[in-house]
């Protein structure tokens, strides 16, 4: 199973930007999926979640500015992001719960967590 995050890049202060997380593979099924980010020199840190069902969470410092979906179909997760500011500039991560099959062909429904690889955004002016 593999990640590919994509959709980071540069925005001034105020703007907006949509990453894009699609998960490839033998994929039986996905559990939640969510975003991290990481400062340089920091702990990676929770930003979003969204559950099979499509219930969602939020940190505390996203206030309404972020929109975390997912295309089951596509087995992509986005994260919408607005309203950005320079305290956003990180390195994003996506991370999906994803059941194989060869986990499922043994009669379990494990997840595994998988990451991407992570997508840069920068806000600045």
């Amino acid at each position: 199973v593999q990640l590919q995050a994509s959709g980071g890049g540069l925005v001034q202060p105020g703007g907006s930007l949509r990453l894009s997380c699609q998960a490839s593979g033998s994929i039986f099924m996905i559990n939640d999926m969510g975003w991290y980010r990481q400062f340089p020199g920091k702990e990676r840190e929770w930003v979003a979640s969204i559950s099979a069902g499509g219930a969602t969470n939020y940190a505390e410092f996203v206030q309404g500015r972020f929109t975390i979906s997912r295309d089951n179909a596509k087995k992509t997760v986005y994260l919408q992001m607005s309203s950005l500011n320079a305290e956003d500039t990180a390195v994003y991560y996506c991370k999906q719960a994803v059941v194989e099959w060869t986990t499922y062909n043994r009669g379990s429904y494990r997840p595994v967590d998988f990451w991407g690889q992570g997508t840069q955004v920068t806000v600045s002016s």
